[in-house]
């Protein structure tokens, strides 16, 4: 099978087609072939070695946390999926060495749900990393309804993802952006739009979900208010009683049916960028780290060569 392979850490072009054998799946495992998966900026920290400390993983190593495709294959003792079922799952790669940015990939079922009906299969490949980390942030916010909540980098994967949860859980939804992304902010839902070019107002929001690394933000919270946030490097130092926390993805097929019927009610918008194919992984990484893309950048097998 073809797979997008890193032989050692490096620049984008360290990334390669290969040849591997295919995976079979074990008790509780799904075979799934790939429509598409996305890349997502932890791909590019793994690439570059900035997360060796955290990567225990041997070379040649397959990137990739997102996966759609369809079930080839069950493993032992699997009833929750028939063979042909159209698919969707997060990988946590770093920590199981299951990469997806292969033909074929194998993993456990219970980290996998139904793909969204209506939908293209590639594109729902956009949805697992990104939903299931804004779905989990706003959790530990705690009941959102009538609630006034800050995103930053709400056009961003997770940000716009957020920004249609917490507006469907009844938040009244401001989001902070840069300046030319006002229309799209409001065409995700935000009820108000705030610019980096202009400084936030100070102490008026109940919660912040920070997914930008802007950690002086925490200032447009209110006394004794909420605030999480999904960058570990950056996050905000607790003040005036408000309580911090982080948030840190997890795999969880459960969560992402459920965000997955978000995206068949109409909820949820699929945002992607371009499809390429896994030979194109160094001009993806590239793009991601060049900022500016708005929706996801997927690679899928469309070519044998």
């Amino acid at each position: 099978m073809r797979a997008t392979v890193l032989p050692q850490y490096g620049e984008p072009e360290q990334l390669t087609v290969a040849e591997l054998p295919a995976p079979s799946p074990a008790p509780g495992q799904i075979l799934v072939r790939t429509a598409a998966s996305a890349v997502n900026p932890v791909d590019l920290a793994v690439r570059s070695g900035s997360a060796a400390e955290y990567v225990k993983l041997p070379f040649p190593m397959v990137l990739g946390w997102d996966l759609s495709g369809v079930v080839e294959a069950l493993g032992e003792g699997v009833t929750r999926f028939a063979v042909g079922d159209p698919v969707v799952a997060m990988s946590a790669q770093m920590a199981t060495g299951i990469g997806t940015h292969a033909e074929l990939v194998a993993l456990d079922a219970a980290i996998a749900a139904p793909a969204p009906q209506g939908s293209d299969l590639a594109h729902a490949a956009a949805l697992p990393l990104a939903g299931l980390t804004a779905d989990q942030a706003l959790e530990q916010l705690g009941d959102l309804a009538g609630s006034s909540l800050l995103i930053t980098g709400g056009v961003g994967a997770v940000g716009g993802f957020a920004v249609q949860i917490a507006a469907a859980r009844g938040a009244r939804v401001s989001v902070l952006v840069r300046p030319g992304d006002e229309e799209l902010a409001r065409s995700l839902g935000a009820d108000e739009v705030l610019t980096s070019d202009r400084p936030l107002p100070e102490g008026v929001f109940d919660a912040v979900l920070e997914t930008a690394g802007q950690a002086g933000v925490i200032t447009a919270v209110r006394d004794g208010g909420r605030a999480v946030s999904i960058v570990p490097a950056a996050a905000p130092e607790a003040e005036r009683g408000i309580e911090v926390r982080m948030s840190f993805v997890e795999q969880d097929g459960n969560r992402l049916d459920r965000l997955a019927r978000l995206v068949e009610a109409g909820t949820l918008t699929l945002r992607v960028a371009d499809v390429l194919d896994f030979a194109d992984a160094p001009l993806a990484h590239k793009r991601l780290a060049a900022g500016g893309v708005r929706g996801k950048l997927l690679l899928a097998p469309l070519s044998g060569n």
